[in-house]
Parts: C-alpha cells; sequence; structure tokens
C-alpha cells in the first residue's frame, strides 16, 4: 500500500483519504488480551529501532507493531517466539509499504548489535515459515491503515498563516511548520508505544497527534474549524487521546529534567536540537480543557532533545501477566528456527541504538 509521493498534495487526495477513512471501520478488533502484553512496549521499541536502522517509512513502523499487536492478541507466544514474530512482522510491512531496496535482508538483520547481544540468529526457513503464517492469519490482507497514513493529510493544514502564536501573529510561518512536524511525528511514536490507542481509529489518533502538537507549540485556537472539517473530529472527541499524549510529554519532559540535573551534560552537538518545552506552571487539565485560551509563557526552558532520550522509551517487565479474558488467545505450535539464549535480565538496547525518539533524528 506505497502511495506514492506527496500523494496528500495530489488531485486524489480526498479520494485516497476517503478510501482510507472507509478501510478502517473494517480494521480487526483489538482485545488486549495477550498473555505476553507486558512485553509489548518491549517488542515494539524493538520494531521501532531497527525500522530506523534501515530507515524505513513511519507507515511501514506502524504497520508491524500493528501486525504484532494482531498476532499477540490471538496467540499464546513464548518469548523467544515473539523476537521472530516481532522482525517477520516488519519485514511483511516493509515489503507492502516501503522501496524493494529498502526491505532488511536476513544478513543485515543477523549482523545487528541488538541480536548478537541477545543471541539470537534468524535462519531463511524460520523467516519464510513466519511470514507465510502471518499473512495466512490476516487472510493475506496487509491493508490496515494505522495513524501514519493519516498524519501527513492533516499536517498539509495543520499550521496557517491566520494562527496566533502566544496571542500574537506569527512571525516565521517555515519554523512552525518545522516545529508542528517534529513534534506530531514525536507524538505519532508516544501512540506506537501505548497499546491503549488502539481503541481509537488510527485517524483519530492522527488528529491528536495534530492537536498535541498545536498545544504544545501555544497556537491559537487549538482545534481550527479548517481541521476540524478535514479531519471530521471535534475537539471533544478528541480529547481523551490528546490527554493521553499531553501526559506521556509531560512525563518524558520530566525526566529530562530530572537527568540533566543528575547527569551534567555537554553542550549540544550537530545533529541535536532544542525545542520549546510546555511551561511547567500550566497543567495539562488547563490545556485539554480551555482549547481556546491563548497560553502564558512563563519562564519556559528549553529542552535538549538529542539521540540519548528519557530512559523510559526503552524498558520492559521480566514477568508474564497472564491476561484474565473470559476468551483466551491460542497457543502458538510452530516450530521457529531461531537459535538464542535469553539472558536473565532486562533487555539493554540503548547501548546500541541510543535513539529514543526516532522522529528528532531525522
Amino acid at each position: 500500500m506505497e502511495l506514492q509521493g506527496q500523494w496528500w498534495k495530489g488531485q486524489l487526495a480526498g479520494d485516497i483519504y476517503h478510501a482510507l477513512r472507509c478501510k478502517e471501520l473494517m480494521l480487526p478488533v483489538y482485545k488486549g488480551q495477550s498473555p505476553q502484553l507486558s512485553l509489548r512496549r518491549y517488542f515494539a521499541d524493538l520494531i521501532a529501532i531497527v525500522s530506523n536502522r534501515f530507515r524505513l517509512c513511519p507507515a511501514a513502523r506502524h504497520l508491524a507493531v500493528y501486525l504484532l499487536d494482531l498476532f499477540m492478541d490471538r496467540y499464546d507466544i513464548s518469548v523467544h517466539q515473539l523476537h521472530m514474530v516481532a522482525l517477520s512482522c516488519l519485514l511483511l510491512a516493509s515489503k507492502f509499504e516501503d522501496r524493494e531496496d529498502r526491505v532488511p535482508k536476513l544478513e543485515t538483520l543477523n549482523s545487528l548489535g541488538c541480536m548478537s547481544s541477545m543471541n539470537l540468529e534468524l535462519t531463511k526457513q524460520g523467516l519464510l515459515h513466519m511470514e507465510l503464517l502471518l499473512l495466512e492469519t490476516f487472510h493475506w490482507n496487509l491493508y490496515l491503515p494505522t495513524a501514519a497514513h493519516f498524519i501527513e493529510y492533516y499536517l498539509s493544514i495543520a499550521v496557517s498563516e491566520t494562527d496566533l502564536h502566544d496571542g500574537w501573529p506569527m512571525v516565521c510561518l517555515e519554523k512552525s511548520v518545522l516545529y508542528m512536524t517534529k513534534y506530531a511525528d514525536y507524538f505519532l511514536e508516544v501512540s506506537l508505544q501505548d497499546h491503549a490507542f488502539l481503541r481509537f481509529a488510527p485517524s483519530l489518533v492522527a488528529a491528536a497527534c495534530v492537536a498535541s502538537s498545536r498545544v504544545i507549540l501555544r497556537l491559537s485556537p487549538t482545534w481550527p474549524p479548517r481541521l476540524q472539517h478535514l479531519t471530521g473530529y471535534t475537539w471533544e472527541q478528541l480529547l481523551p487521546g490528546v490527554e493521553r499524549l499531553l501526559i506521556a510529554h509531560d512525563s518524558d519532559v520530566k525526566e529530562a529534567s530530572k537527568q540533566e540535573r543528575h547527569v551534567q551534560q555537554p553542550s549540544l552537538q550537530p545533529g541535536q536540537a532544542s525545542y520549546p518545552a510546555q511551561c511547567p506552571s500550566v497543567t495539562i487539565a488547563q490545556h485539554v480543557h480551555r482549547p481556546t485560551l491563548q497560553y502564558t509563557q512563563q519562564s519556559c526552558q528549553p529542552v535538549r532533545v538529542s539521540g540519548q532520550g528519557p530512559g523510559t522509551y526503552l524498558s520492559h517487565a521480566a514477568s508474564l501477566q497472564t491476561s484474565g479474558s473470559a476468551t483466551q488467545p491460542q497457543t502458538l505450535s510452530v516450530p521457529l528456527e531461531a537459535k538464542m539464549n535469553m539472558p536473565n535480565r532486562s533487555f539493554q538496547l540503548t547501548s546500541v541504538y541510543p535513539c529514543a525518539a526516532a522522529c528528532f533524528d531525522r
């Protein structure tokens, strides 16, 4: 389902968007009943890290995590099998969404530092077998819209010259568009990490990412009529998703500030950027419940965004939580040819790929 070029600027943009909105109405139901749900964050981060290593498009990354979520929701999968499943989902998604020359090769996957650190070796037969099982599970249909498929369409009008910044006319439209894109990508990655966003429609998640970015950038009105008309969502409909995104952002800012206080940070290096942070004196509730207000700037400090990022981005629980749902997932009994020795500790991927929020490194 690779959409060539900037489709949201073409003549068929409205038709493509309408087709995506119709397709999302037929998406499978996610129940969140996987016994390995506590490990879901770790494998979503693993997919994000590997996809960034191969410079895959956001649509491929989001589709891979969505395939993993649906597959875990149906099967009881062992931990060592989940590595094979996650990477197979990424391979399928990259073949479906990205260019052929960007699809990861088996030899390159096995040479990754994170693979050797986990003593994991993939085989051609094992990957082909798992890809076939995935395709049969989804009835050979990978046309599954995600929030990444909608975000660019919404970003095309996310910022306008008529918008106000802190109650004043916009000084530099180009810089505001750049910051809007960066923050929208950041919130898009935040939604990828939390399976709670699967209860929202992908188009709503994308709209919430744009709305949250406008809140952080202090643009008013927060949800202008042009965006409401384009997305079809009102501010009240976006509120639950926006609130979760802003809470996650607030947590990341606090974690970054804590690390700055305890670890002496060097000066900004090439490739790093400084982005304006949300004022600590203004609460999230004030943001989400009073969208038309102009936000007051009170001693806002810039937050350094580097490759290291908050330490909470890559984490996973060591124990497995068994779901108490009435409908139990099936047990996956497919032999997977993966050689690995699972260490009795949490996985540390930051030492190999220190990229925390990939959207800031593009």
